[in-house]
């Protein structure tokens, strides 16, 4: 599998908005180089349809389609194949899978993106407030490292860790880096979330992509923003 970005660095808007500030976003952001792809989340893949939705990026360029389902990988093992081919069909070139319901449904819906030639970018850690254990939520660490394991073992070389918490990057690199890979890691939770792409950058090493959302869309000057983004990391 060839890598689904080709620079080691960039910022990646997250484009959860309607259709026609997600072709704002491509259009004003499609030249600069540090741009690494774009991801597209739900809303936009609920609304408008997933075909449609990488026809309007496609007119523009030719940057990765990364789509996050908000969470994929989350169904029953059966379900990982339907879920590729459609993504597939639809012209995408990556999906990014949180598989909280075990290792079965891990395995098979990585093994089935990537038998349909998708990118594969696995998490196991949200950014939110209330998401582990300790913090009240339904997930403990031990959990989340089980889910970058088991994704190492399956070939997966891409993974979400937490931006607004550089702890955890730093600790999931070295645990997947135990298994032979050299991670390349994405991160949302940042800016708005509280995340520092400087700090965060430096938890993650020299294969790091930035995932931005609210403070790129809701931006006054979307280019001037995300050139500044860029200077960041």
């Amino acid at each position: 599998m060839n890598k689904i970005i080709s620079i080691n660095k960039s910022i990646i808007p997250a484009c959860d908005v309607n259709l026609e500030k997600y072709e704002t976003i491509v259009k004003e952001t499609k030249d600069i180089e540090k741009v690494g792809a774009y991801k597209i989340g739900f809303s936009l893949a609920l609304r408008y349809g997933l075909p449609k939705v990488v026809s309007v990026a496609k007119k523009y360029t030719d940057k990765p389609l990364i789509y996050d389902h908000q969470k994929a990988g989350t169904d029953i093992p059966f379900t990982g194949e339907e879920f590729a081919k459609i993504c597939k069909e639809s012209g995408l070139d990556a999906v990014i899978l949180f598989p909280f319901t075990g290792p079965v449904t891990e395995e098979t819906w990585i093994t089935k993106c990537q038998e349909y030639g998708l990118g594969v970018i696995v998490g196991g850690h949200m950014t939110h407030e209330g998401f582990l254990e300790d913090e009240g939520g339904f997930i403990n660490t031990n959990s989340s490292h089980k889910i970058y394991e088991i994704a190492a073992k399956n070939g997966v070389t891409d993974f979400v860790v937490p931006g607004n918490k550089p702890f955890y990057i730093n600790a999931y690199k070295k645990a997947i880096q135990c298994h032979g890979i050299q991670p390349i890691l994405y991160s949302p939770g940042l800016v708005n979330q509280g995340g520092d792409i400087t700090q965060s950058g430096k938890a993650a090493g020299d294969k790091w992509h930035a995932i931005v959302g609210r403070a790129i869309y809701n931006a006054k000057d979307i280019q001037k923003t995300v050139e500044k983004l860029t200077k960041q990391i």
